[in-house]
């Protein structure tokens, strides 16, 4: 049981450095079939963005894996290793700001501003 929460605990944190490194502070929008602006709407669009992010890693794994030593580093080497990486395969940066363009929407649609550290917050807290 403590493997599992461990392991729950390091794939949120990943996805939630990952998309906090992408995107840089945005929140979440709900999808078709959830309520707009509420918490149930915010939870489907970030596992459906994370449940994206995390296939797309699957098939990039160079990016993978210099998004999952991020979460390891320090805030400030990890904001140049990330951004190293993704100035040397701009592709890749675009096709991740299309996945998480949901996450971005919100700030506009529903005046959120729920950052991935905050996500990464409530998962630890709820974890326990």
């Amino acid at each position: 049981m403590t493997s599992s929460l461990v392991r729950r605990g390091a794939t949120g944190l990943v996805g939630a450095c990952a998309i906090g490194l992408v995107v840089a502070g945005a929140g979440v929008l709900p999808v078709a079939g959830a309520v707009p602006c509420k918490a149930s709407g915010f939870a489907q669009t970030a596992s459906g963005v994370l449940n994206e992010a995390g296939g797309y890693l699957d098939a990039h794994p160079a990016a993978d894996d210099v998004l999952t030593a991020a979460a390891s580093q320090p805030p400030e080497v990890a904001r140049s290793s990330v951004r190293g990486y993704f100035l040397a395969h701009p592709g890749e940066f675009l096709d991740l700001q299309r996945i998480v363009q949901p996450l971005k929407d919100v700030k506009t649609q529903c005046g959120v501003d729920l950052s991935p550290s905050q996500l990464a917050s409530l998962f630890e807290a709820l974890a326990e």
